[in-house]
Parts: structure tokens; sequence; C-alpha cells
């Protein structure tokens, strides 16, 4: 490539991650998908056996952000590896404004399965489905409780307890850039992230641990990309964290709670309900199927509401056509750790650092590597501390090839002969807390 080649390409490179980013910014999906406290407080005063009103959701016009789109792929050249990732970003900008157009709506599924994917989808590098790994996970956990090897998570913190043992860790990490961590009264989940601030619901109870899973998820991950997306002067889009980037971005956070050893069975098992679920609403659960669903695995008529709504936002109450957000967590998580596995086994560890410079998907890390040479993209100034100092992960990936080589059946059948001849005790629950 001449230089004056390059240099064209580079300016090029800029003006589309800025058309990009100036049409992607002002879309807020969660925030257009709310539903009004007071639904909740008649849905429970029911008891749960009224189905709720379909919400109503603001208008959206989705001209101008179609318009830039159409004005990004003008300027897009497909073929060389950046030029697909700023048209796939492109591709998904513009369906997540036709999936906003959308709400209350058959459609509104289909572009949520575009862009989220649904638990029955294969990982990009593999065969496996989020749904399997729920099962799975289910079905071991069910075994675990069943022989009173774990027992329910107490929850005995409030939000203003958690949120007031994040705050010195979160100043501690970033610094001068240390967001503004909040307790608000509504929120989609019992936390929520952005550049500058963390909002914890005031009404939300938590464990012991939870203050430091939210740390390595919200801060160390969502907060921390932010901060270095924001940072990509000559490449905006990175800050804007659309729906395509969505499946890496809480696949890099959970990866995150697990290598730090903050990631619990209970918080797991969540994870995988919210693939199960999604699943049962495709099969046609509707809104009080589901709610009562989650009546029998959550500690509160509040909490099981809650999951519902989630999963309910923006689609028809009557089921078939959910909105499939939540079962990104398992799928991403799948992908982060087949691609940090295969990156180390590549001796491509410098690849990992590629994952915290914005706001991306897993696709990206081949345009992010070449941007990198041309010198536009900046190195991440936030890692979390496991990246910084990757030697446990490191270990883990040691031990974790290693033990995929081995023949799990044999072993299994081995082992089982062994156990065989040995007594069961009786284990008695753990104590409470």
């Amino acid at each position: 490539m001449s230089n004056t080649s390059e240099e064209a390409d580079i300016e090029r490179y800029r003006q589309v991650a800025t058309i990009l980013h100036d049409v992607a910014k002002p879309m807020r999906v969660l925030s257009a998908l709310a539903w009004p406290a007071e639904t909740r407080e008649r849905f429970l005063a029911s008891g749960g056996r009224t189905m709720p009103d379909e919400p109503e959701y603001p208008t959206v016009d989705p001209t101008d952000v179609l318009d830039g789109v159409a004005a990004a792929r003008r300027l897009i050249d497909p073929g060389a590896v950046v030029d697909d990732w700023l048209e796939n970003t492109a591709d998904a900008i513009e369906s997540t404004a036709l999936m906003l157009a959308s709400t209350g709506t058959n459609a509104f599924h289909s572009y949520s399965r575009r862009l989220y994917g649904v638990p029955t989808q294969p990982l990009r590098f593999d065969s496996t489905t989020p749904l399997e790994l729920a099962e799975k996970v289910n079905g071991a956990l069910e075994e675990l409780t069943d022989i009173h090897l774990i027992g329910p998570p107490v929850r005995d913190r409030t939000g203003r307890e958690v949120a007031d043992e994040l705050a010195p860790a979160v100043e501690s990490h970033f610094g001068a850039d240390a967001p503004e961590i909040l307790v608000v009264e509504e929120l989609s989940a019992n936390a929520l992230a952005t550049a500058t601030k963390i909002k914890v619901r005031r009404d939300a109870r938590f464990t012991h641990r939870d203050a430091s899973q939210l740390l390595n998820h919200e801060a160390y991950i969502h907060v921390g990309t932010a901060l270095n997306g924001r940072a990509q002067e000559d490449l905006p889009i990175l800050a804007v964290g659309h729906p395509g980037t969505t499946r890496t971005q809480e696949g890099l956070a959970v990866f995150s709670e697990f290598v730090s050893g903050t990631l619990e069975l209970d918080r797991l098992r969540r994870l995988a309900d919210r693939s199960l679920a999604v699943q049962m609403v495709i099969d046609g659960a509707d809104f009080i199927e589901l709610f009562r669903w989650f009546e029998e695995r959550s500690p509160s008529a509040e909490q099981a509401f809650e999951s519902t709504r989630r999963i309910f936002r923006g689609s028809p109450l009557g089921g078939g056509a959910p909105f499939t957000k939540d079962c990104v967590y398992l799928s991403g998580l799948l992908g982060v750790l087949t691609f940090v596995r295969a990156a180390f086994a590549a001796d491509r560890a410098d690849a990992l650092a590629l994952l915290f410079a914005g706001k991306l998907d897993l696709s990206a890390v081949p345009a992010l590597a070449e941007l990198r040479s041309l010198g536009l993209l900046r190195p991440s100034r936030f890692l979390p501390p496991w990246a910084t100092d990757p030697g446990w992960v490191l270990t883990w990936l040691t031990l974790s090839t290693f033990m995929a080589q081995i023949d799990l059946d044999a072993v299994s059948h081995s082992v089982g002969r062994l156990l065989e001849r040995s007594a069961r005790p009786e284990i008695r629950p753990p104590a409470a807390r």
C-alpha cells in the first residue's frame, strides 16, 4: 500500500467511525424499553394473576439513523478487515434503529434475534449453544442443592451498603476518572454502569460477595471499556455500546467475574435461568407463565417480576417473540472463554489487550489489530487487575487446556467405580450466615 493510499484509508476510517458514532450515540435501547413503576405495583397487587397492560413505548423514527448509516456505507470499501468491521457495525446500528421502531410487534423480536442471538444459536467458534450450557448448569446446581452442598444465598446487604463498599475500590482504580456511584429507585437490573455513573437499585438485596462481583463486572469492564472507548479520538464509534457489542461486552464482564473468583453459583444459576427463560418465551410462554416460573426460583415476587419484565421489554406479552438480550450473558461468556484460550494457545496474548479498547465485538479484533498498526488505536488506559498481571489466567488456561485433552468418560467411569465402594455421608445444609 502506498503512503498516499494508506493516508486516504486512514482518513476514510476516521470519517466512517465518526458518522457511525454520531448516529448510534443518541439511541438508548434500555431507556426506550423501560416500563413505568406502576405496572409492577398493579401486577403484584393482583397476585400475579392479571396480565399487565401492554406498555406504551416512545415512537421512534429511524430515518435519521438509516440516512447516516447509508452515508457511512458509501465510504466503506468491503473486503479489507477494517472495512468489514465498519460494515458489520453499520449493520448492527441499522438493526437497532429498526428494532426500536418496531416495539410491541413480532418484528421487534426478529431484529432482537439478529442483534443478540437466541439460546439455540451455536457459538461463532464452536457448536455449543447457550441453551445447552444453561441446561447443564441448571442440572448440576439442582444436584448440589439436593445433597445440601449449597443452600440459598443470604441477601442481607442493601443497595446503599453495596454502593458504600464499591466507592473506595472504584476511586482507587480509576482515580480522577472514577464514576459517580448512585443509589436509584428504578433500574432494569440490580446495577448498571456507564462511563460516568454506576447505578445500584435501592430495593435490591445483595449477598456479602456482590460488591466484589459488581466491581469486576460493572466497574472494571463496563466503566473501563467506556472510558477507554472515549479516549479513541480517531475511532469514536468505540465509545458507543450499541447492541452489536453487547454479547462480547457482557461476556467479558462475566469472564471478569470468573477469573477474579467472584462468579458465585447463585449468580451462574441466574444467568442460566435467563437463557432458559428466553427459550421458554420463544416456545410460547406468556408473561404470567414466565412470572410463575421465576417466582419458584426467586427470593421475592418483586425479583420474579423484574426477571420476567426484562425478557418482555419491547415484546408482545402473549409470548413467542421475546427480547433476547438476556441470552448474551452465557453466549458472550462462552465466546470470550473460547477466544482467550485460543489466543494464548496461538501465542497471541497481545490480542487480549485489544478487548478493552472500547465497546466492541470479538469479530472486531482483526480490524483493531490493523488500526493499531496504523497508529489509529490508542492503548487501553484502564485494564482489570487480572489483565495487567495475567499469571492466574495463564495458570487456568494451562490446566484447562490439559484437562480438555483427558477422556472424561473413561475417567468418570473409573472414579465412579471407586465411589460406588465409598459410603455416602449425610451432609447437613450449611448454617445461615
